[in-house]
C-alpha cells in the first residue's frame, strides 16, 4: 500500500494542504471543527508526516548534528573511549525527550561539515572536543546555533559547556603529592595549543610548583587517548624513568591502559606505582584496585549542551553562554602513601 501524503489528508478532510500543515505544527489557530476533521483523516489514512519534507518547508528538521573528534582516518575513536558513549548517550536521550533526533558525524581536521549541515537542514549542532581554528571559522558560515563541549575556542559565536581542565589535573597531582610522591609522570593525549591536554598539563605543573617540586620534561608522556596508548606509555615509563612512583593520567582510559602496561612489565598498582585518572568512567570503580580519579559529570555535559542549544534555537538572538561544570577527586585503591 502506498504511503499516504499530506495532500491525501487534505482531500479527505476537505481542506487545503496548508491547513493540514497548520494543524500538525500548531503554528496557527484553526477551528476545533476543522482540526477534528483533519485529525480524523490522519487517523483513517494512518498518515505519518515526512520529517525531511517538513524540515525543508518549515526550516525545522528536528535534527541536531553532533560532531565527535577523529584523530586518524578510519579510527573509531568514539567507540574506543566510553567517555564518548556516555556523553553521546546523554545528548541522544535529552534531545529525544524534546522531540529531536541526532545525526552523529566523526570528522577530522580537513573535513568540512558545512555541506552535511545544509543538506540535512540541521536545527543546531553540538561539537565535542577541540579542532583547528579553520574548522571553527568554517562552521560559523552555517549560521546555525552551535554549542561546544570541552573546547577553549575563544570565538564569541559559540556557546560552551566545559570543565576547568587545569583545576582537575591539579587536583589529581596534588593528591599524589600529599601522599608523599615527588617523581610523578604525566600521561596525555596529543598536545594542542590551548587544547584540553595542554590545560591538564598546566594543572599538573601548578601542583608541582605549589609543592616546590621541579617539573621534568622527561616525565611527560604523550600518546593518544585510548587504552592501547596507556599500555604502551606505561611500558616506556618503566624503561626510561625508573625513579617515578606515580602517574597522573589525563583520562581514565589512559590510566586503565597504564595499569595493564605496568602489570605486563611485572609491576603492580599501587605497590609499585600509584595511578590517578581523569573522568570517573563507570568502569573505573570496577577495577582491582578501584581507580582514584577526578570525577566530572559527563552525562550532565550532554544534558546542558542540549538545553542550551534548544534555548538558542527558540531564541535566535541569544547571546553567548558558557557554563563550567564542577569537579571532584574520588579516592579508591590505586594510590599508596609513601614516606
Amino acid at each position: 500500500m502506498a504511503r499516504s501524503t499530506l495532500k491525501d489528508v487534505a482531500e479527505l478532510a476537505g481542506v487545503s494542504a496548508a491547513t493540514v500543515s497548520y494543524v500538525l505544527s500548531g503554528k496557527r489557530t484553526i477551528s476545533e471543527e476543522t482540526k477534528a476533521r483533519v485529525l480524523e483523516a490522519i487517523e483513517q489514512l494512518d498518515y505519518v508526516p515526512d520529517l525531511t519534507a517538513r524540515g525543508l518547508s518549515m526550516r525545522d528538521s528536528k535534527l541536531i548534528g553532533v560532531v565527535v573528534p577523529q584523530t586518524e582516518p578510519g579510527e573509531r575513536l568514539m567507540f574506543q573511549n566510553s567517555f564518548y558513549s556516555e556523553v553521546l548517550g546523554s545528548i541522544e536521550y535529552y534531545a529525544r525527550q524534546k522531540g529531536y533526533h541526532i545525526l552523529i558525524s566523526a570528522t577530522d581536521a580537513n573535513e568540512s561539515y558545512l555541506t552535511l549541515a545544509k543538506q540535512r537542514n540541521l536545527d543546531g549542532i553540538i561539537v565535542i572536543g577541540m579542532y583547528p581554528d579553520e574548522f571553527y571559522h568554517e562552521m560559523k558560515k552555517t549560521q546555525i546555533p552551535i554549542v561546544l563541549i570541552d573546547s577553549y575556542c575563544n570565538d564569541h559565536y559559540y556557546h560552551n559547556i566545559r570543565i576547568d581542565d587545569a583545576y582537575g589535573s591539579y587536583l589529581a597531582a596534588r593528591h599524589l603529592l600529599e601522599k608523599g610522591h615527588r617523581d610523578i609522570a604525566f600521561f596525555a593525549g596529543q598536545m594542542k595549543e590551548n587544547g584540553v591536554m595542554k590545560k591538564r598539563l598546566l594543572g599538573y605543573q601548578q601542583a608541582l610548583d605549589e609543592f616546590h617540586v621541579e617539573f621534568r620534561d622527561e616525565y611527560v608522556f604523550e600518546g593518544q587517548i585510548d587504552y592501547q596508548s596507556g599500555v604502551e606509555l606505561a611500558g616506556k615509563l618503566t624503561e626510561i624513568a625508573p625513579g617515578v612512583t606515580a602517574i597522573v593520567a589525563a583520562a581514565d582510559i589512559l590510566a586503565i591502559g597504564a595499569v595493564k602496561g605496568l602489570y605486563e612489565a611485572g609491576k603492580t598498582v599501587p605497590e609499585d606505582y600509584s595511578v590517578v585518572g581523569f573522568d570517573d568512567l563507570e568502569i573505573s570503580q570496577y577495577l582491582t584496585p578501584g581507580l582514584t580519579t577526578v570525577k566530572q559529570q559527563i552525562s550532565l555535559k550532554g544534558q546542558k549542551a542540549v538545553d542550551l542549544l534548544l534555548k538558542h534555537i527558540e531564541n535566535p538572538s541569544l547571546p553567548k553562554q558558557e557554563e563550567i561544570l564542577p569537579l571532584e577527586l574520588v579516592e579508591r585503591g590505586s594510590v599508596k602513601k609513601i614516606n
